[in-house]
């Protein structure tokens, strides 16, 4: 592409401030999946002004053209599911952070090439362009030890770097951020530092506890596999059966890695990993599609309590991702096994929510519940914003 070309959308390097208040150009949020590239050209007040899903394998060319007449791109971010053990923060992408990812691949087969593939293709289109890479895994960096660290011999945390890396971290670090806002500032009396459970609910699914906007727990571990029911993946599973799995009932690894990564959780089940066809076999009343939702429910109330545990007390419950944004269903259910800890939803509410962000608390509950709509995208956005400002 000709400099001439190139002049449309690419100036000097901006000025670029902290937490989405700079008054600089567009960011355009490149999210390239195994399945799906997702392009989100966002303004400086986090508007989407442009938004485009294109096939993983699509170049980018005539992307730039496309939006110059929109403010044109000043900077890509770039979602990262897993940043290994030495990227903790949105971080400018050069050949030695590319060589670090290229690295551990291993820990995200799926993602991490996908998103080097966006990266690749970005420069091609636009070689000019700052590029930064923003982590799932970095919103985790934060965990204590005590939450972080597994009971296994030293030797495998040390030299294999086996420990809690969480994920789904851009939608945690977004909602809980989201929720702080939502409760207004501290009443008198009142905690100054809140003290928030995020349950970013999809496909896959993760909590996180968060106080004062630091995670302090999750339930994904050293890989997605761990912790709640999903929609193909198991979540926790005793390591014993499965080790018994591979040793008397002759399974391979491979045959292990599938069947826990594509074949377990709500498709294990009923058939379905989708929970909307799930739900309605349960209203039909299909015997395995009520078990699965309460295996699901069961899960997910035991580990916000635990979440609650980590904070030592909870100001908000908030509901995020394709199913804690649409199902009020699933919601509902949540609340109702949570009322000890103070939990509790507005039927009306809850039932009416159409989109958006929301609060579907009962009346004069002390703990306050919302539900967010998962932007990744201005989580992405910020620290695009944060990484070139430092």
């Amino acid at each position: 592409m000709s400099d001439s070309g190139a002049s449309k959308w690419v100036g000097d390097r901006p000025e670029i401030g902290v937490g989405g208040s700079s008054e600089i150009a567009n960011v355009l949020v490149v999210n390239a999946g195994s399945s799906s590239l997702k392009l989100r050209l966002l303004d400086p007040t986090g508007t989407p002004v442009w938004v485009a899903d294109r096939a993983p394998d699509d170049s980018l060319d005539g992307v730039f053209e496309q939006v110059a007449d929109l403010g044109g791109v000043r900077a890509v971010g770039h979602r990262f599911v897993h940043g290994g053990p030495k990227l903790l923060r949105p971080t400018l992408i050069d050949p030695g952070v590319e060589a670090e990812l290229r690295a551990w691949t291993g820990l995200a087969p799926l993602h991490l090439p996908a998103a080097l593939a966006g990266v690749t293709a970005v420069r091609a289109a636009a070689p000019e362009l700052p590029q930064v890479a923003c982590f799932d895994t970095a919103f985790h960096a934060s965990l204590p030890s005590s939450a972080s660290t597994y009971a296994i011999p030293a030797q495998w945390r040390e030299r294999h770097g086996i420990r809690r890396y969480g994920f789904h971290g851009l939608s945690h670090a977004y909602a809980s951020r989201r929720a702080a806002e939502l409760l207004g500032p501290a009443s008198p009396g009142g905690p100054d530092r809140p003290r928030v459970v995020t349950c970013h609910l999809g496909s896959g699914g993760s909590l996180a506890a968060v106080a004062a906007g630091v995670c302090q727990d999750t339930t994904m571990g050293f890989t997605p596999l761990e912790g709640l029911v999903m929609g193909t993946r198991s979540g926790s599973v005793d390591p014993g059966a499965l080790l018994w799995l591979l040793r008397e009932a002759g399974l391979s690894a491979d045959e292990l890695y599938d069947g826990l990564e594509h074949r377990s959780g709500l498709f294990g089940l009923t058939g379905s990993a989708d929970m909307r066809q799930v739900l309605a076999m349960a209203r039909a009343g299909q015997p395995s599609a009520r078990l699965a939702l309460d295996v699901y429910q069961h899960r997910l109330r035991g580990l916000i309590a635990a979440m609650v545990a980590a904070l030592g007390g909870l100001e908000a419950l908030v509901f995020t991702g394709g199913i804690g944004e649409a199902s009020a269903e699933i919601r509902a259910e949540a609340a109702a096994g949570l009322g000890f800890l103070g939990v509790a939803v507005d039927s009306t509410r809850n039932t009416d929510h159409r989109g958006g962000d929301a609060e579907i608390s009962a009346p004069a509950t002390p703990v306050r519940v919302f539900v967010v709509a998962a932007r990744e995208d201005i989580e992405i956005a910020r620290g695009v914003r944060a990484a070139l400002a430092g």
